[in-house]
């Protein structure tokens, strides 16, 4: 399962991880976002243990999105080491945001 990631924990989860983080950026209002979701689910498990995949919500985490640019969601980023690697705008196929994590692994 993606780990939900807030404001308050984004930090610890996303910018200290010694492993790849992928972080969906998206809003439960969102039709495309419904459609990234269950990919992001399937990364959850397919990376357990060697990458994190996680989820920050918008509406209730606007300070991580607004400082990293997110202006259309779903935005995918991708973080190695503390630092920005890959954005991904809009939706994806699985294989796209699978490539985004392997180089980094």
């Amino acid at each position: 399962m993606a780990i939900e990631i807030t404001d308050a924990t984004f930090d610890e989860v996303v910018l200290k991880s010694k492993k790849p983080v992928l972080v969906d950026f998206w809003a439960a209002w969102c039709g495309p976002c419904r459609m990234v979701g269950p990919i992001i689910e399937d990364l959850s498990k397919d990376y357990e243990g060697k990458a994190i995949i996680g989820k920050v919500d918008v509406d209730a985490n606007q300070e991580f999105a607004a400082k990293y640019g997110v202006r259309n969601i779903p935005t995918v980023l991708v973080f190695d080491k503390g630092e920005l690697v890959n954005r991904l705008v809009g939706v994806s196929p699985k294989a796209t945001y699978s490539q985004s994590i392997e180089e980094f692994l």
